[in-house]
């Protein structure tokens, strides 16, 4: 590691934040001040001098951080405004849906920076295209009729992040476990010639086709052998692809996605079907301890307009193109049932309280003249009849 007295503040302390994300960031040279609201978290990473970030799987190895702290943001919001002041890069992995909770210590932090100092780097690290766009937009809204001054003393980038971080087993501190593989594509032209080191990341000048290539080929992947292997009644991801029948059924999904990035985007197909058989190779490594149910959980977010089931298929029933796999998976989707995951309560709630139409428009954000929205309500009635 290259010693700098650079600083990262990343908010999301778990095992994506401690194992991906902050992993690179020691790398690159900055002290990580890691930001959570959970308590026992944050006082476990202050109680400790260093973690190991353990690699499971063909090429892995032990990565040890160090120089790093966490703020409770909860208790100390002064203190993560403070951090951020005087940071470098600020990233997240909190979940799409958490960033305008985490949007107001940013702003907070911008209006304490020396307006002559760098601009702050700013990449949301989240499973959802456009997540920093979402983030800044937060902020705005956050800061009201100060944000015309505050925007200038940050930059923006939306990035593409994959690495499996699966449930972490039992007493292993703050350590963490995680596949090999990792990737983390990062938009080039909001740093003008001052990017952030960051080893391993990659800079590239269009993002749009590295995210969806991600989204709709390992979230999809990954979300669907967790709806299909918890239907057949299935524990774990691996045990999922290992299940002949499961694996097809990926398999469909994901030859369907490729399809539309090869159309939309102009990926090469012979690209496309090395690219999915690497994805599907790290989903079946038996180092790796994930679940269905974790995998799987949160579904109703997961079948949402722009996420990894409707978002591409919807563009796939635009141009014409085959969505049977996923609508498959959709289907097994509406089974997941899991009284331990409050959207999957709700989702089993809603197709019990909404006729096929009302629950589409609700859950998928489609209107019902799309091409799409008449197949999928066929679904959902099928998985209300059974």
């Amino acid at each position: 590691m290259t010693e700098t007295n650079r600083t990262a503040v990343h908010f999301g302390a778990g095992n994506i934040g401690r194992g991906f994300v902050g992993l690179l960031l020691h790398e690159g040279g900055y002290e990580v001040v890691f930001s959570d609201v959970a308590t026992a978290l944050v006082d476990a990473i202050n109680a400790a001098d260093e973690y190991t970030v353990h690699e499971v799987g063909e090429g892995g190895r032990d990565r040890v951080v160090s120089g790093f702290r966490a703020i409770d943001s909860a208790a100390d919001p002064d203190g993560v405004a403070a951090a951020v002041a005087t940071a470098d890069v600020v990233t997240t992995a909190v979940g799409p849906t958490v960033l305008r909770f985490i949007a107001p210590h940013i702003v907070a932090g911008l209006a304490l920076r020396d307006p002559d100092a760098p601009a702050l780097q700013v990449m949301a690290c989240e499973n959802a295209i456009g997540a920093t766009d979402t983030l800044r937009g937060h902020m705005q809204e956050a800061a009201g009729e100060s944000w015309d001054a505050l925007a200038g003393r940050a930059v923006f980038a939306n990035t593409a992040v994959d690495r499996i971080v699966p449930g972490q087993p039992e007493g292993h501190g703050i350590d963490v476990t995680v596949e090999p593989f990792f990737e983390w594509a990062i938009e080039r032209p909001p740093f003008g010639s001052t990017p952030p080191e960051i080893p391993g990341a990659h800079f590239v000048d269009d993002l749009e086709p590295y995210i969806e290539r991600k989204l709709f080929t390992v979230n999809t992947g990954h979300a669907t052998a967790a709806y299909l292997g918890a239907r057949a009644g299935l524990e774990r991801i691996s045990d999922a692809l290992a299940d002949e029948a499961v694996a097809a059924g990926v398999a469909a999904a994901l030859e369907e996605t490729s399809a539309l990035l090869a159309a939309k985007h102009g990926f090469d197909p012979a690209d496309l079907a090395e690219y999915r058989a690497t994805i599907l190779g790290r989903f079946r490594n038996p180092a790796l301890p994930d679940t269905v149910r974790r995998v799987g959980r949160q579904p109703l977010r997961k079948l949402s307009r722009h996420e990894r089931f409707v978002g591409p298929a919807a563009e796939a029933a635009e141009r014409g193109l085959p969505v049977d796999g996923l609508l498959a998976a959709i289907g097994a989707l509406l089974a997941f049932d899991d009284p331990e995951d409050e959207q999957s309560v709700d989702l089993q709630r809603l197709l019990r309280e909404l006729d096929a139409q009302a629950f589409t428009a609700q859950a998928t954000g489609l209107e019902r003249e799309h091409p799409l929205f008449a197949r999928i309500a066929a679904v959902v009635e099928r998985a209300q009849a059974v």
